[in-house]
């Protein structure tokens, strides 16, 4: 699935997500899925971009990747559907807004959080969905610099 449609399908998740676990959740997919296209980018984005798309492969790593991963729904994890990123300011820009109706989600969480725990894990995924945005936009305000050809992953740079 693109990129695109999948950045869709997690913020109407997202927008749906009912509870604390739910939104816990759609952080942990919406990290998954900057780690997926961070990594689409290194691989095959312009050079000038890779370093960059490398931090946002790292830090939704870090986002998606804690020590308490949410138990992941039957549609499993979205980020592993993705085929590619046709449209690459879309996307960008997509998931820009995605992690930041994260952050916004979560600071509603972490404020109605009455558990030191649930507390701290909200206020570091806050941080990661922030530091994954920060590489989004860093990407896109460098994109136009860049001439984007996609190249086939096998290809030499």
């Amino acid at each position: 699935m693109d990129a695109v449609r999948l950045i869709g399908v997690g913020r109407r998740a997202l927008a749906q997500s009912q509870d604390a676990p739910d939104i816990m959740r759609e952080a942990w997919q919406a990290q998954a899925l900057a780690q997926a296209i961070g990594s689409r980018l290194a691989l095959q984005g312009p050079l000038e971009l890779r370093g960059e798309a490398r931090a946002l492969t790292e830090a939704g790593a870090r986002g998606s990747g804690g020590s308490v991963v949410p138990v992941v729904g039957a549609g499993g994890i979205r980020a592993a559907q993705l085929t590619g990123v046709g449209d690459v300011p879309e996307a960008l820009r997509g998931l820009g807004m995605l992690l930041g109706d994260v952050g916004i989600a979560l600071v509603a969480v972490a404020s109605a959080s009455f558990e030191e725990g649930a507390y701290w894990q909200c206020m570091e995924a806050i941080d990661a969905a922030d530091e994954s945005r920060d590489h989004v936009l860093e990407i896109l305000r460098r994109l136009p610099q860049c001439e984007f050809r996609p190249r086939r992953p096998d290809s030499v740079a």
